[in-house]
């Protein structure tokens, strides 16, 4: 059946990129609307050959609105949305502004399907490098059990948006010729560096006291370890996350470190991976090659490979994880949980 759709932030990357998903995967659109601020509104858009101005987001945007794909923002989100639902309509929310909401269902299909069932008008789109984290983990979850995790993240300027990776191109030019750069997203030198992830950092003040983190962590690692939590209904699985922000344009790496609750061998695990849904074994150990950030970019699977034991440590094992965080991490995981719905 065919669906009227609007997508909220469609002039951004995740929404251009969920136009492109939308069409690879011709999914049944009966009408489309492209939905920004009034900044944006007027600019004319491309899809399956038709052009279509972006309208300017307002409360009345969603009479005869089926399903709401939602990319502009937390703010933007926790204003409209209740308008959308109002409406009719569902939304899929690509913010994380509903996502520890405890009657916001938070999904991923290759997951936990099942529980987009219980939504009341609105489903959640986890954070990209929990989703990344979830394709390869959760099927080793369920045929071994998980007693901890350990993740590093190598995550690119996607994650930021497509200003930070326009700035990141632009630095990096300039510093290349030995010229000065002014940035305006990310706060330190981005261009031949790394550094802990620029999300907000709980420091323990009274300042930061809401942030949604305990005290030593930023945001985006704390994401990591409650939606983990939500997404699998397990209270008690632990995560330590450190997230790194890395100069790449696009696509998120990350060294997964677990300890299983059953005895399992190397052998065993690539089997349960081979099989795993949204995932693909990409590896060459005879030369030295594994996945790496371009091979993924723009491609639907997560990529795993260097599975090794981890000697240190008891039915410890380590995995590398390469997924393309505009895609899978946010547009295409949101159009899969619209062709569920």
């Amino acid at each position: 059946m065919s669906r009227n759709i609007a997508i909220i932030g469609a002039t951004g990357v995740v929404g251009q990129e969920i136009l492109s998903i939308l069409e690879e995967r011709q999914f049944p659109i009966k009408s489309l609307k492209l939905l920004a601020s009034k900044r944006s509104a007027g600019k004319t858009i491309s899809f399956k050959g038709k052009d279509y101005v972006v309208e300017e987001l307002t409360h009345d945007s969603f009479e005869g609105v089926d399903i709401v794909l939602s990319c502009a923002g937390g703010s933007i989100s926790k204003e409209y949305a209740p308008s959308a639902v109002k409406a009719g309509a569902i939304v899929i929310d690509n913010t994380s502004h509903f996502r520890m909401d405890p009657n916001v269902p938070l999904i991923v299909p290759e997951v936990n399907p099942q529980d987009a069932k219980k939504h009341k008008g609105i489903i959640a789109n986890p954070n990209c490098t929990t989703i990344i984290m979830s394709i390869p983990l959760f099927p080793l979850y369920k045929a071994f059990g998980v007693e901890r995790v350990s993740v590093c993240t190598y995550q690119a300027a996607s994650g930021a948006g497509s200003v930070a990776m326009e700035e990141l191109r632009d630095e990096s030019v300039a510093l290349g010729q030995g010229k000065t750069f002014e940035r305006t997203v990310i706060p330190y030198q981005y261009a031949y560096n790394l550094f802990p992830h620029n999300a907000p950092y709980n420091d323990g003040t009274e300042a930061k006291a809401e942030l949604n983190a305990p005290k030593g962590y930023c945001e985006e690692e704390w994401k990591m370890v409650a939606e983990t939590r939500k997404i699998f209904g397990d209270a008690e699985i632990r995560v330590a996350p450190t997230c790194v922000r890395v100069p790449l344009l696009r696509a998120h790496s990350e060294a997964i470190n677990i300890q299983f609750k059953k005895k399992t061998s190397v052998e065993e695990i690539y089997a349960v991976l081979a099989k795993a849904p949204g995932l693909l074994v990409f590896e060459d150990p005879a030369n030295n090659r594994w996945p790496m950030p371009i091979d993924v970019n723009g491609k639907d699977p997560v990529f795993v490979g260097r599975v090794r034991e981890d000697l240190s440590q008891e039915n410890t094992f380590d995995i590398w994880v390469v997924g393309d965080q505009i895609r899978k991490g946010a547009a295409l995981n949101a159009v899969q949980i619209a062709e569920m719905l």
